[in-house]
């Protein structure tokens, strides 16, 4: 018949999970236990596993051999299904059953390196072959057998060796036996009675009805441990004692192999010097542990008999000793008749001893969680607690000691290192033991289960073993005959199809319309087949997940389980279900965040190397968070009263859960529309499923009614911890292992600028503004948004144009940067008037760009709107771009005009590049004309300038002075400034122009232009014009003077720089002028002027006049008086004069007496020189 190994997922609903460490899971259902010879209520006394075959030994002494199926990985359930295979009747010599130790299949031992399976049933050991159970050695078989067991646990190279060697316990000795293809015994060990041991190499650690022992079977020598009672007084001295028997056998002292030479240092150190005393520990721990009952009956001194079970128990019977000391042929002898047991009488007639006295006959248990440790129970009785101690290969007690509820019927170490290596101190390892369960009313079965890391965790955990049958129930006096807890030789993987079914992705359906393309039919059939396809590929994928490893079984009555440990994603889901009530169909769930939080503290920082592990940890994590947040949105207002701390951790939760974005927002109404879901969907695990359908209940049933519910997902605070969600996500951008990389941060990088732009919105509105918004606004778009598209329309809807240009900034498209501050600049609206000095703005990134097309383009767009600006751009010489002048000119001349006159200035008088002077003059006498021509009143107020400068009493500034501190604010009047300053020539004698074109022009105007007009006759050398007008025309006496001193060259002094000057003309030239300076003064209509004039021009430059023509041209009328500084001056130089030529002339007479000496001194010095003719 066939039985299924897992009872299926129908039948494992989401509730049914439990959030203990372990589980069990079914191995086999219903164990046919009727027995062929009718026994009367059979019972499963022993299970083990080997390979695929699992073997159940029961009270009717017999063998149920069950085969594994595998699973049909199409069926989606991935669990083995065991077969009834067959049954088989051990041998056995019948004797007087021994009511403590059980009877029919007592112990069922693979040895997978012999390929052998050794059964000991009703205390008779027989061997097997394996798998199938033919016996192995014909009529070889070991009666009286109390145990058989002692494999090395450390020996992991027994399959590839082919023997195994372990320890046969009889009534007086242990024989230590190679089994491989036949049987071999390597020696006898003087130990009688054994009921339990676990070897490690050379140590066994050993028991027999009273107490514990740490054999060294190598050199037969002995530690007394501690007694398995508390209340045993006949403790171990701790003491190493010798067991070696008197006469040995000869092979008895050759090591086997695989065995450790009797030269072991290891074994020798531990042989010598060892002398802890372990009983004082367990007399103590007895003392504070012994019931009343048993206190008050040592108080009284009455001596409470053995009870029959411990006088009948093997250290009794006289059992028979098969082995042959004197040969190797056999190490079995063939089968012989036991002596009679012994009545009724002389079995009462035996003396008690000490320990014979304890009232409760307490099982010894031994399970080794290392290769250095032995883990030991003890106890007073089986319903008073019991303690663990651990012990080392010297017998030393380390660690701390175990506290069980009760006295285990067994216990089981998962975790352990059951391989040479050492224990990771760090692993999660637990001990679990089988015992009544204290604190129920029903007494049942249950495991308690606990780290066996000591001061690890003191929480204990409990799973209790289902009761199959109303025989189950009855287990009075802690009977439990009929179940059981036990580490079989293989580990199996078990399957948890909950969890495949969990983790599995399933696609989100969203609440909201998605766009899709016209051709929406076909892409809609080829999107569906896709998604079934995916479906098939998460199911299948699925079923790979959640499988554990487990080789510890339980069973009661009929039924065999697994124990194993419980998934991680099962455990935690059963946790957080129970943080949740869900209340029928009312929309959304009640939530206790207080447990939410600490499972996710629970859990933080934890890693999983597996993939199940990685899943499970990502799964509860996405859980928690979407849990804790879509809480905190459902319970607004009330959740503004959450703790700061609280609100950390949710937002933390938010962080490490890494569940899509998408997911999140779809809980957020302002920022649902953001959400790009692309044609594959959104996949979640399939756990989420319910909880993010739940929860969309509870917000849609919100945004219905009033506006002030859904305030929460629109909350300041909420908007705030969503926005510092999403930045966080944006770091992420680049990480491989984010699924849907392009569609999830295109929907990031729309919310995140969406709830920058809706918080930076709140300034505007009249609400507190968060002082971060706007730099955290720049700064994302700044580094550039994957939904360009999306953040343009979102800038737009908000009208915030200064940060679209930022945007198309971070993307190079300076056209559309300069576009968009044209329209700032122009007057559309911005509603955050952020562009400051925006044609300044427009400049400097017209130098920085290196579009030429883009320059040229705003360029003259900013010239036309702000000249001076716009014509920078053509002479920064930072520009990345540059023109041409005669290029920017012609540009200029066609789109911005008035920017001309501007750039020509700069080339003129900034470049000193006079190549352009007659092109600024002809733009100066433009404009200046066309005002004059058109304007009178521009006519009335140069009329008005000269009048007014003509009336000013010397001294005065000279006329330019004056005019360009009287200056008219309007343009052409600077014009006609710059124009002077041009004519007058003060950049230098390079500079020349076009003179009688000029003349031409001004000719109309000459009565207006009076300053430009004595230029112009300057450069033409009509000198002596020029002085009228400036004489009579302006009264500008100053620089008429400066016209003779500096040959009419300029009205102006020249100006300092690097420009070559007009040169000075010579003293006559300077003569002629001042001659006709003089004849203009004696001109001036105003009497007391011309007098003060010609006065102080004869006094300050007397030296170019002649005196005789001075007095020639002074009126007989004026007064000597008048002009006597001048004739003064004359005179004086007339003396100096001739002073000087005295002296001069008297030098040249003392010069050539010189000469005429020197001559005379040469000739001397020559002497006569005679010439033949």
């Amino acid at each position: 018949m066939a039985i299924e190994a897992e009872s299926g997922v129908a039948d494992e609903s989401r509730k049914a999970y439990s959030d203990g460490p372990y589980v069990l899971r079914t191995i086999v259902q219903s164990v046919p236990l009727a027995s062929e010879a009718g026994l009367k209520n059979p019972q499963i006394t022993c299970v083990e596993l080997w390979e695929d075959n699992l073997y159940v030994g029961t009270s009717a002494a017999e063998i149920l051999h069950f085969v594994s199926i595998p699973a049909d990985t199409d069926d989606g359930s991935s669990a083995s299904t065991f077969i009834f295979a067959s049954r088989l009747q051990p041998e056995f010599r019948q004797t007087q059953n021994v009511n403590h130790v059980s009877s029919g299949v007592q112990q069922i031992l693979p040895l997978s390196g012999a390929k052998k399976v050794c059964i000991l049933c009703n205390n008779t050991l027989t061997f097997y072959s394996l798998p199938e159970l033919s016996p192995a050695f014909p009529n070889s078989r070991v009666s009286g057998c109390t145990w058989v067991g002692g494999v090395d646990l450390n020996n992991t190279d027994a399959t590839h060796r082919n023997v195994e060697i372990i320890m046969i316990c009889l009534k007086s000795r242990i024989r230590l036996v190679r089994i491989g293809d036949e049987p071999k015994l390597i020696r006898n060990i003087e130990f009688p009675v054994c009921l339990a041991s676990i070897r490690r190499e050379n140590y066994a650690c050993v028991a027999d009805a009273n107490s514990y022992s740490l054999l060294d079977v190598e050199n037969q020598q002995k530690i007394n441990l501690f007694p398995i009672s508390s209340l045993d007084e006949n403790s171990g001295s701790g003491k190493v004692e010798d067991i070696a028997p008197v006469v040995e056998n000869s092979n008895s002292r050759n090591p086997p192999s695989g065995m450790p030479s009797s030269g072991d240092t290891r074994g020798d150190a531990r042989s010598h010097g060892r002398n802890t005393n372990l009983g004082n520990l367990v007399a103590g721990l007895g003392k504070r542990q012994g019931s009343p009952a048993s206190r008050n009956r040592e108080r009284s001194g009455v001596s409470t008999p053995e009870p029959l079970e411990r006088a009948n128990s093997p250290s009794n019977l006289e059992l028979p000793d098969s082995t042959s000391r004197s040969s190797n042929k056999l190490l079995f002898a063939p089968d012989k008749p036991l002596p009679p047991p012994p009545d009724r009488d002389s079995s009462q007639r035996l003396v008690p001893t000490k320990s014979s006295q304890l009232s409760t006959y307490l099982r010894p248990h031994i399970v080794s969680p290392s290769a250095s440790e032995f883990l030991l129970t003890t106890g007073t009785a089986l319903t008073e607690p019991g303690v663990g101690i651990f012990v080392n290969l010297d017998g030393d007690v380390v660690r701390g000691t175990l506290e069980f509820s009760r006295y285990p019927i067994a216990v089981v170490i998962d975790g352990s290192d059951s391989g040479a290596g050492e224990l990771q101190i760090n692993g999660d390892g637990h001990v679990l033991a089988a015992m009544s369960r204290p604190g129920t009313t029903q007494e049942r079965l249950s495991i308690e289960i606990q780290n066996w890391k000591v001061g690890a965790d003191d929480k204990k955990e409990w799973l209790d073993i289902p009761i199959t049958s109303p025989a189950d129930a009855d287990s009075e006096g802690n009977n439990f005959d009929g179940h059981g807890l036990r580490a079989v030789h293989t580990a199996n993987t078990v399957s948890f199809p909950e969890v495949g079914a969990s983790l599995r992705a399933t696609r989100l359906k969203l609440p909201i319309d998605q766009i899709r393309t016209t051709a929406a039919r076909e892409e809609e059939t080829i999107l569906d087949e896709w998604e079934a396809q995916r479906n098939v590929e998460e199911t299948k994928f699925g079923r790979r997940l959640g499988g554990r490893e487990s080789n510890i079984v339980a069973w009661s009555g009929s039924s065999i389980w697994w124990v194993v440990r419980n998934p991680l994603a099962m455990r935690l889901d059963a946790s957080i279900d129970l943080a949740l009530n869900v209340v029928g169909d009312i929309p959304g769930i009640e939530v206790d965040r207080s447990k939410l939080i600490k499972i996710f503290e629970s859990i933080r920082g934890q890693e999983e190397t597996t993939e199940t592990g990685f899943l499970s940890l990502e799964y509860i994590r996405q859980k928690i968070s979407v849990i804790l947040f879509c809480d905190l949105i459902t319970k607004f207002p009330f959740s503004l009263t959450t703790q700061n701390n609280e609100k950390l951790v949710i937002e933390a939760s938010l962080m490490e859960g890494t569940i899509d974005p998408r997911v999140i927002l779809t809980m957020v109404p302002l920022l649902r529309e953001e959400i790009v879901e692309g044609a594959g969907g959104i996949w979640i695990h399939s756990g989420l499923l319910w909880i993010v359908e739940r929860f969309w209940s509870a917000i849609s049933a919100q945004s219905q009614p009033s506006k002030e519910q859904t305030a929460g997902a629109n909350h300041e605070e909420m908007l705030s911890l969503l926005k510092r969600y999403l930045l966080a996500w944006r770091q992420r951008k680049g990480f491989g292992s984010i699924a849907d990389e392009i569609e999830v941060f295109q929907t990031v990088d729309a919310a995140t600028l969406h709830l920058l732009l809706h918080q930076d919105s709140l300034h505007f509105s009249g609400f507190s503004r968060l002082p971060s918004s706007r730099a955290e606004l720049y700064s994302v778009v700044d580094s550039g948004v994957d939904c360009f598209d999306r953040a343009v329309v979102l800038l737009e809807k908000y009208r915030r144009l200064y940060v679209l240009s930022r945007l198309y900034g971070s993307q190079r498209m300076a056209g559309k940067v300069l576009q968009t501050w044209r329209r700032i600049i122009d007057g559309e609206r911005d509603a955050g008037d952020e562009l400051a000095d925006g044609e300044n703005e427009v400049r400097k990134y017209l130098v920085r760009i290196k579009d030429p097309s883009l320059v040229r383009e705003h360029g003259a767009w900013l010239a036309r709107r702000n000249p001076a600006l716009g014509v920078q751009v053509y002479t920064d010489d930072n520009s990345k771009v540059k023109f041409p002048p005669h290029q920017v000119v012609e540009l200029l001349q066609k789109q911005a005009p008035e920017a001309v006159k501007v750039y020509l200035e700069h080339l003129v008088f900034g470049k000193k590049n006079f190549q352009y002077a007659n092109d600024l003059i002809s733009y100066y006498l433009d404009n200046v004309l066309a005002v004059l021509g058109s304007s009178k009143r521009a006519q009335e107020l140069l009329a008005q300038s000269y009048e007014t400068y003509r009336a000013l009493y010397p001294p005065k500034p000279t006329y330019r002075q004056f005019i360009v501190d009287n200056a008219v604010p309007e343009a052409w009047w600077q014009d006609r400034l710059r124009l002077l300053e041009l004519l007058g020539g003060s950049h230098g004698a390079d500079f020349s122009y076009d003179v009688a074109s000029i003349l031409s022009r001004l000719e109309p105007f000459e009565q207006d232009l009076v300053p430009e007009s004595i230029i112009l006759d300057g450069r033409q050398g009509r000198h002596q014009q020029a002085l009228r007008l400036l004489t009579h025309g302006l009264g500008d006496y100053h620089t008429a003077i400066n016209y003779c001193l500096l040959g009419g060259a300029s009205i102006f002094y020249p100006t300092s720089g690097a420009v070559s000057p007009i040169g000075a003309p010579t003293n006559e030239e300077q003569a002629v002028l001042f001659g006709f300076l003089l004849g203009e003064f004696l001109r001036i209509d105003d009497v007391s002027n011309r007098l003060e004039r010609t006065r102080e021009l004869l006094e300050r430059f007397g030296s170019w006049y002649d005196v005789s023509d001075v007095l020639g041209l002074i009126p007989e009328s004026w007064s000597v008086d008048l002009i006597s500084g001048f004739l003064v001056n004359a005179f004086r130089r007339l003396i100096e004069d001739k002073n000087e030529a005295m002296i001069t002339k008297a030098l040249s007479s003392a010069e050539s007496l010189q000469i005429a000496s020197s001559f005379i001194d040469r000739c001397n010095t020559l002497g006569p020189h005679i010439e033949s003719v």
